[in-house]
């Protein structure tokens, strides 16, 4: 038994959303959901093959094609506030659960892992329905010697495969859904294996509690990856909204392209916290705690803290005080920062880019391994590098785990300089005394999002992505619900 005790109960569901129907896999096969910081078995859920998902993608043509889902405005808003009151009315169930299955320290659900998209994820884009600009005239043309109208029509793209990752499983299920269900567009979910309950959760309570109509709305779990691949190699999916690996969605964009399939990547990043000289340090630099959040386990924390030379030392003697007071371990003790890595895989490829970092002349000096107090479990050190070098490999390729990397700067250009020197573009942040040389500095780092002075840019209404290889197209905000869309252009005459 688990010595951890429960946060709350909760009722996990096992079944997969298909047509409006909750269902068990075709073949009847289930798999197990693992905890992460026990390793114990939390229970199981269908093992969807690829015959289910292609009657989910058959449920989901259809429902585009025969129900006036895509252009009933009204009745689109109507649905997702029931979803709206629905998920509130087993927040704590899904508190629970997320906890259970994610491993995420029980804090961070009272912010990104749960209590922050279940806030606006829904919300704001069913609102935008109303205000959105569907529709926009274009001045009358000559050109054929008559008078021709014109307009512009925003209309649904049509069938969406969904894809989120294990880190944060509701937040980015919320962030994908709200807008893709808003603009008028019909979904296939595929969760990651490793966190499946609370997808099938929602499946459950749009197919109980709301009126969306059967097929609009899917969910299929499978341990096998190739079953989610069948959303990028089939012509009758429209567009692949995928949040992972960049590898991965490499890999969506090449299978993809046989039918030109629209997509949203969402994939890794590897960003910087510029420190400047006339910070204040003492204020600046606990603030990397949050890149060990959730056993570093986000795409977007900041890993790379870059210090000036001129306070290089006064600001290692910080970050190694701040690195070994971490508090990690149980993810129910409200305490803790850090739970543990979602698998076994996960932690092994963890402690191996730890020990490419020593083998290439970092210097080690907080963490490095697994924790003694933490016989169970797959936990990670918080780990502390520093001395290293930009083109070493922990300083260079995303470790997805509690790894920070500490690289010494010359001035704002050697800093801006080495920020820059990654392929992946998702964020950055930036501490000055001076608010005009923060946004300066930030303003020249190619990254999708920057916070100055520990600013926080979040919400339903942010355009959230990457340039490079961390992603192509934003998530969230008006950006985020244009590209769920297709554009007409119309001409007539009267």
């Amino acid at each position: 038994m688990s010595e951890f005790p429960p946060i709350g109960p909760y009722t996990p569901e096992k079944r997969m959303l298909i047509d409006g129907k909750l269902v068990n896999s075709s073949t009847g096969a289930e798999f197990d959901n693992i905890n992460p910081a026990t390793e114990e078995v939390l229970g199981q859920v269908a093992d969807g093959s690829k015959e289910d998902m292609n009657r989910a993608i058959g449920a989901a043509r259809n429902a585009f094609d025969n129900t006036d889902w895509s252009t009933n405005h009204k009745f689109r808003k109507h649905c997702l506030d029931q979803l709206q009151v629905a998920l509130e009315s087993e927040k704590e169930q899904l508190r629970a659960e997320l906890v259970d299955e994610v491993g995420t320290p029980v804090m961070l659900t009272y912010s990104a892992q749960l209590e922050w998209p279940l806030e606006d994820a829904f919300r704001w884009p069913a609102n935008y329905i109303g205000s959105f600009e569907w529709e926009r005239s274009l001045p009358d043309d000559m050109k054929l010697g008559s008078v021709s109208k014109r307009k512009v029509r925003k209309e649904a793209l049509g069938v969406i495969g969904a894809v989120v990752p294990w880190n944060f499983p509701f937040e980015v299920t919320a962030n994908k859904i709200g807008p893709i269900l808003a603009t008028g567009n019909t979904v296939v979910l595929k969760p990651a294996p490793d966190t499946p309950w609370n997808a099938t959760r929602l499946g459950r309570l749009i197919g109980e509690q709301t009126d969306i109509p059967a097929g609009v709305f899917n969910v299929v779990t499978s341990s096998d990856h190739l079953v989610g691949e069948e959303l990028t190699l089939d012509p009758r999916v429209d567009m692949m909204s995928f949040t992972g690996s960049t590898r991965t969605g490499m890999r969506i964009m090449e299978k993809g392209a046989a039918t030109l399939k629209r997509v949203f990547l969402e994939l890794g990043g590897k960003s910087a916290m510029i420190v400047c000289d006339d910070a204040d340090f003492a204020l600046a630099l606990p603030s990397v705690a949050g890149s060990c959040s959730h056993a570093g386990q986000g795409c977007v924390l900041q890993t790379r803290i870059l210090l000036p030379r001129s306070r290089y030392a006064e600001g290692v003697a910080i970050l190694t005080a701040v690195m070994q007071n971490i508090p990690y371990g149980d993810p129910r003790n409200p305490g803790n920062l850090m739970g543990p890595q979602i698998s076994q895989l996960q932690r092994t490829r963890v402690l191996e880019y730890i020990e490419k970092g020593k083998a290439e002349g970092a210097n080690l000096v907080v963490g490095g391994g697994r924790p003694a107090s933490q016989p169970k479990g797959w936990f990670v050190e918080p780990t502390l590098f520093i001395d290293v070098d930009n083109s070493m490999t922990i300083a260079q390729e995303e470790i997805f785990g509690p790894v920070l990397c500490v690289i010494p700067y010359d001035d704002d250009e050697d800093a801006i300089r080495i920020a820059n020197d990654s392929k992946y573009g998702l964020g950055v942040g930036v501490w000055s005394a001076s608010l005009d040389r923060g946004m300066n500095i930030a303003n020249r780092i190619r990254s999708g999002s920057a916070s100055v002075n520990g600013g926080n840019w979040y919400g339903a209404d942010a355009p959230y992505g990457g340039y490079k290889t961390s992603g192509i197209g934003r998530q969230n905000g008006i950006e985020g619900f244009n590209q769920h869309l297709e554009t007409k252009l119309m001409g007539w005459t009267e």
